[in-house]
């Protein structure tokens, strides 16, 4: 019987203990609440605080919470004498990293130890749990990405990044998850606890997609009018591509269709870049046959039959070019309806601007897919193009309203459901 991480919190984990290595950020403010969390479920915390942590909390606030001495120097004589390094690594049943700066996560990735914290992590055999904090352009430079990756492929475990309003006024994904959110990453990980096997034999935990293939359409289409002007819409490819690196971390082989969106695609999955309507409808036809095809893409509904060659130019006349339409194909309906190459589950979405419930349900009988995705676009919600999302999901049984949240939160619990529906 499955046990949701609810009821599982009201369960202590008397006698675990964590060694809790705190990185230089502002999140480490967080970290006092941290410690009490974990002290109260019956947890024992060694703190290890970094020279730039030591910038935005102290040791004798870490040393009070936790009740222990707090490690700082990788040279100390009264630990070292004993290979304390060494010591510490191992003595603990989880390894946490939080904050987990930018600075930090190369240094793992790269397998640097030129200070404690990083001298622990690579000499540890216990599992390691990391929670990312860090400014927005930070955390989405292609590098840090590419960290990322080759720590989960490592077998490190992740809690967050949050969106929100960044410290240096910016907004976006980079805020270090709630401690509530880091407790029950660390409840989690200590239940599937288990020394962390090296190469040659690493094996990651089997994860929930593993093995599946996910085809995931993402962001707006262009469609030509002539070589300078298109037809489009306001979708910035944000939900899609959350969507992505959320089935992506939970072991699914994803194929990222996205026409011209505003956010990078996610690392870790198969990028098809699309223009069109019907290129995507190729890509789509291209990755099949998939277990699960989720359509998030906003899909010009029409296209230009007469799409000049050269810039129309004004005639002098005051009258606009006649442009001749013509029906894009449906890529949702027609995936919904194949025979035998029909994914096992097709989500499709609606973006609509009123009586969204009776729309989304509507189109998912005349679609023929399983789920539908819907919200309400109109320009006071600030949805469309923005960070969050406020969804309904329409299956067989009904709608199901979410609460308005940040997209990357809408793609966990999406990519949630649908593991537990193919699984």
């Amino acid at each position: 019987m499955a046990i949701c991480r609810e009821a599982l919190l009201g369960v202590k984990m008397n006698g675990k203990r964590v060694l809790l290595i705190v990185g230089g950020g502002i999140a480490a403010y967080k970290i006092p609440q941290l410690i009490r969390l974990l002290r109260g479920q019956g947890m024992a915390v060694t703190p290890v605080l970094t020279r730039a942590g030591a910038q935005f909390t102290t040791p004798m606030t870490l040393s009070v919470l936790a009740g222990e001495a707090v490690h700082e120097g990788l040279f100390d004589i009264s630990t070292e004498a004993e290979i304390g390094h060494i010591q510490l690594s191992r003595a603990a049943d989880l390894v946490v990293v939080a904050p987990a700066t930018a600075d930090l996560m190369a240094k793992m990735a790269g397998g640097l130890a030129d200070d404690l914290a990083s001298t622990l992590l690579l000499a540890t055999d216990k599992r390691v749990l990391i929670a990312p904090a860090m400014n927005v352009r930070m955390w989405q430079h292609p590098a840090t990405q590419r960290n990322l990756a080759m720590l989960r492929a490592d077998g490190i475990l992740t809690v967050g990044p949050d969106e929100g309003d960044m410290a240096c006024g910016e907004y976006g994904p980079g805020r270090m998850a709630q401690p509530e959110a880091i407790l029950g990453a660390i409840r989690d990980a200590l239940a599937g606890a288990g020394p962390l096997k090296l190469l040659p034999e690493a094996q990651v935990q089997p994860r929930p997609l593993a093995g599946r293939h996910v085809i995931v359409t993402s962001g707006p289409t262009h469609e030509p009018i002539d070589p300078v002007r298109y037809i489009a819409n306001r979708s910035s490819g944000a939900q899609g591509t959350a969507i992505a690196a959320a089935l992506r971390d939970l072991g699914a082989r994803v194929s990222f269709v996205t026409g011209p969106a505003q956010v990078p695609a996610p690392e870790g999955v198969d990028v098809i870049r699309v223009e069109t309507a019907r290129q995507m409808r190729d890509a789509v036809e291209s990755a099949l046959p998939a277990d699960a095809a989720v359509m998030a893409a906003a899909v010009a509904d029409w296209r230009v039959t007469n799409a000049a060659e050269r810039k129309m130019k004004k005639d002098g006349s005051g009258r606009p070019p006649a442009l001749e339409m013509a029906e894009n194909p449906d890529i949702l309906a027609w995936v919904s309806k194949l025979n035998k190459r029909r994914p096992k589950l097709v989500v499709g979405f609606a973006a609509e601007t009123n009586d969204v419930t009776a729309h989304a349900t509507d189109k998912r009988l005349r679609k023929g897919c399983d789920w539908i995705v819907a919200n309400d676009v109109s320009p006071a919600t600030g949805i469309m193009g923005g960070a969050e999302n406020a969804v309904t999901l329409i299956t067989a049984e009904g709608p199901e309203e979410w609460p308005r949240m940040g997209k990357p939160a809408v793609a966990r619990i999406l990519a949630s459901r649908i593991a537990k529906e193919l699984t």
